[in-house]
């Protein structure tokens, strides 16, 4: 776009083919000159500066009667402007005036009033810059150099992400990881029989978050208890519905089974007919004398989930260009494949269990461009090739495009288009688990549909979680209550993944004698997936 100063540049900018005009402030209130620019029929980006308020009106009125497509920029034509005399409060009134959209243009110092600016609305910003303020002219002195406007850009995009839509106020993923250690909860107090009434005196507020919140004490008052806890046990939602779900056989056409950890495995694995369980593992984990728990041969399948951090806060990533770096995460996983070795002594039905591996490609700052994504695929196909990985299988986690790792969200980078998840398979020989929370974010953050990215990853799997997703990085839902269609995932699951083994991963799931997992299958075997 250009800023036209007198009709003779007008018609040299028509001949170009301008899209649209910037109307100076000098010529806002030069209503024959915009009688010329409205009959081009391109909109106008319209200053404001030097302009009283009834000015403002009256302009305004003149290119809407006139059909103009317009908007307003808030002004002061002060170089540069003092702080105390830009007035951005104006813009809520400006919007009003204006009957539209509304923006900034800024001959102020720095960038913090431009950002501001996006917080209270404006949707266009204007904000002059130079290659050496030290220039003659007084617009030199108070423009922003190439490096300060970039950065002006990043923190306008941070704010506009920031702002969100005013909805509903949910609690985030990352709040939910907080709240698991930081909130408190309500517990028992002392021990409690199933089928006595809850009263105050039975009661105690402590940390941490992962039971009930205090908030819901007095529904909890009253109510027979459904069923025995003990001192310090948590409550649960659960324990305010008269409806307690309860473990049972279950028929699926495919293997199934529930997330586990070696302190919950015999408490849970007898609850219903699995097919195999996942043993989801810490860095402590692979210390655990297996003798403890393990006394003779199980008659049950099984499948590893590689830990994400190891001591040291030391994250996963086969993939990281610090060679020492990911020569600490080959040992690691090198490790874990020991683990599993040693896992089917007491576990011989499983032939080649897999090892499901979050193989890293994460960034901080934002997205990789693709040649270090190309580079990242190279280096991780090196990293798989110093494993050794006889008796089982690594399979590499599908990841969504913002997961949530220790320390914060992260951007990723591999194994999250489809395209490219297909591409490495068919190169290399690998399976994949599909988690479907994961790509559902992918697909809503690309704007593609899970139906495509199951048709594409299906074929390469070897095992998957179940789960549902809102969002962008709203991971862990439970099934149902999320963007999944999961009748559309069941027919897509038939047709292009048929016997492979599932289970749900539902965020928090093995909570209350696992409550989540066993409300997942009641919905996973109704939809026969």
């Amino acid at each position: 776009l250009c800023t036209p100063w007198d009709l003779v540049s007008l018609e040299a900018l028509e001949e170009y083919g301008m899209g649209f005009y910037k109307v100076a402030s000098a010529d806002f209130t030069n209503h024959p000159f915009l009688e010329s620019l409205i009959s081009t029929g391109k909109p106008l980006i319209c200053s404001t500066g030097m302009a009283s308020e009834i000015e403002i009106k009256q302009t305004a009125n003149f290119l809407r009667q006139r059909g103009a497509v317009f908007m307003l920029l808030h002004c002061n034509s002060t170089y540069p402007t003092p702080f105390k005399d830009v007035n951005l409060a104006y813009l809520e009134k400006l919007r009003k005036l204006s009957g539209g959209l509304v923006g900034y243009s800024g001959h102020e110092r720095g960038t913090s009033v431009p950002v501001a600016a996006i917080a209270l609305g404006a949707k266009i910003i204007e904000k002059h810059f130079t290659v050496d303020q030290s220039m003659e002219g007084n617009d030199h002195k108070v423009s922003l150099l190439p490096e300060d406007f970039k950065r002006m850009v990043s923190d306008i995009r941070a704010v506009e992400e920031s702002i969100g839509s005013g909805s509903e106020r949910k609690i985030t993923q990352g709040e939910r990881l907080n709240r698991e250690t930081l909130a408190k909860s309500i517990i028992a107090k002392k021990s409690i029989q199933e089928g006595d009434v809850i009263k105050r005196e039975m009661l105690d507020i402590k940390s941490p978050g992962q039971g009930l919140q205090p908030i819901y004490i007095e529904q909890l008052l009253g109510r027979l208890a459904k069923r025995p806890l003990k001192a310090g046990d948590f409550f649960y939602e659960e324990d305010l519905t008269d409806k307690l779900i309860q473990p049972r056989d279950y028929s699926f056409g495919r293997p199934f089974g529930i997330p586990v950890r070696f302190h919950d495995y015999k408490a849970l694995s007898s609850l219903s007919n699995f097919d195999f369980l996942e043993f989801h593992l810490s860095y402590q984990d692979l210390e655990f004398d297996l003798e403890k728990l393990f006394s003779d041969e199980q008659k049950i399948d099984f499948a590893v989930h590689a830990p994400e951090l190891f001591s040291g806060d030391h994250i996963l990533d086969l993939t990281s260009p610090d060679l020492d770096y990911r020569e600490h995460s080959i040992i690691e996983l090198q490790r874990v494949c020991e683990m599993t070795r040693q896992l089917k002594v007491f576990f011989p039905k499983t032939n080649r269990p897999v090892i499901v591996v979050n193989a890293g490609g994460f960034s901080s700052h934002g997205f990789m461009n693709h040649e270090e994504v190309a580079e990242r695929y190279e280096t991780l196909e090196n990293s798989l090739s110093r494993l050794d990985q006889d008796g089982v299988e690594i399979i590499i986690q599908t990841m969504p495009p913002f997961p949530w790792h220790f320390g914060g969200q992260r951007y990723h980078n591999l194994f999250v288009d489809p395209h490219e998840i297909m591409l490495f398979c068919k190169k290399n020989g690998y399976r994949v688990c599909f988690d479907v929370s994961h790509t559902m974010m992918a697909c809503n953050y690309y704007g593609s549909k899970l139906s495509d990215a199951t048709r594409l990853i299906g074929p390469y799997t070897a095992h998957m979680h179940i789960v549902d997703a809102l969002g962008i990085d709203g991971e862990g839902v439970q099934i149902g209550e999320g963007d999944v269609d999961f009748q559309e995932l069941a027919r897509d699951l038939r047709s292009v993944a048929p016997g492979i083994m599932i289970l749900p991963e539902v965020w928090q799931g093995h909570k209350n004698h696992g409550q989540g997992f066993w409300s997942a299958l009641e919905f996973l075997e109704e939809v026969n997936i």
